[in-house]
Order: structure tokens, then C-alpha cells, then sequence
């Protein structure tokens, strides 16, 4: 897999893996002992419904890393 800058990330629309559009990522967090890589912090905008995934006091999804298919023009997320 090729390398990524977290900075070209940044505002990356995520969709899900059934073409459904989820919002725009804010955010990664990673475990700071291993470097390991935890969740993508999801901001929904003016998505409506609910999904799957739980949500930080600011509202945002918190989707776990091993949830990314992919990461192209998008983020594609396994739903």
C-alpha cells in the first residue's frame, strides 16, 4: 500500500462500501505507545439518520481503522 500524508486526508469525503455518502473526515486517532492507527473521527455534516458506529462528545463518528476498504479520491468504509 502506498504511503498517505494525513495532511492530503483531511476533508476526504467517506461513503460507504453500499455507495451511501457518510460525511467528511475530521480526524484520525492512533495509539501514541505503538503508532498504531485506532479510528477515523468522522464528521456527518447535515447527514441525517443514524449509523452504525458510535459517536465522540462533539457528535462525530468514530469508525475503526480495519472498517477502511479504501482510500482513493474517497474514503470507503465497510458498512
Amino acid at each position: 500500500m502506498p504511503d498517505i500524508l494525513a495532511e492530503n486526508l483531511s476533508d476526504k469525503e467517506v461513503m460507504g462500501s453500499d455507495g451511501s455518502s457518510l460525511g467528511t473526515l475530521y480526524n484520525i486517532t492512533m495509539d501514541l505507545k505503538t503508532g498504531t492507527l485506532q479510528h477515523l473521527i468522522l464528521d456527518p455534516g447535515q447527514q441525517t439518520g443514524e449509523l452504525e458506529f458510535k459517536r465522540d462528545e462533539a457528535g462525530n463518528y468514530r469508525i475503526p481503522v480495519g472498517r477502511v476498504q479504501a482510500v482513493k479520491d474517497t474514503i470507503i468504509i465497510d458498512r
